[in-house]
């Protein structure tokens, strides 16, 4: 797995003034042409993440974690004011498959790992152990969120194995 990933998002047409002007469309809304997918994903996993940084400071954030709640990509941008939403999800599923199964492989890793930290989170009564969980869990998280921005734009900013390794 690599996010050095750089084919076009999949379209109805591949080539020509359709093409380009789907392209154009994706750019305009802030979608990546290339794979068909939009960094405004990646504000639901910074949520969390910023709600867990606050916990070692403020232990009672950990209460405002808990209110965070895991969403897909359509969910997200259904849920959103993002004024391109429907042309997000539509690229989105027109993406490349090999690109789209690495991000939804590591956004399904950061919801996997959140929402276990909050389970646990909800089981221990000490500020101490939630504190240490959510440090964990940004140490965990982060570099995910740094991998799909490499895999949103279709670049090498990660190396998708190796932190997937760790």
């Amino acid at each position: 797995m690599s996010s050095t990933v750089s084919a076009p998002a999949r379209t109805h047409v591949q080539t020509g003034p359709e093409a380009e002007a789907w392209a154009e469309r994706l750019r305009v809304a802030n979608i990546n042409p290339r794979t068909g997918l939009a960094t405004d994903y990646l504000n639901h996993f910074n949520e969390a993440v910023m709600l867990l940084e606050m916990v070692p400071d403020m232990p009672e954030c950990a209460e405002d974690f808990l209110t965070w709640t895991p969403l897909s990509y359509a969910e997200h941008f259904t849920a959103s004011n993002f004024k391109a939403r429907d042309l997000a999800i539509e690229a989105y599923e027109k993406a490349e498959p090999s690109v789209r199964a690495q991000f939804d492989h590591i956004t399904d890793t950061m919801t996997s790992i959140l929402t276990a930290v909050g389970s646990a989170m909800r089981e221990v009564d000490k500020d101490t152990t939630r504190v240490r969980l959510a440090e964990q869990a940004t140490l965990w998280v982060k570099p995910l969120i740094a991998a799909c921005g490499g895999i949103i734009n279709g670049g090498a900013e990660a190396d998708v194995d190796s932190i997937m390794a760790n």
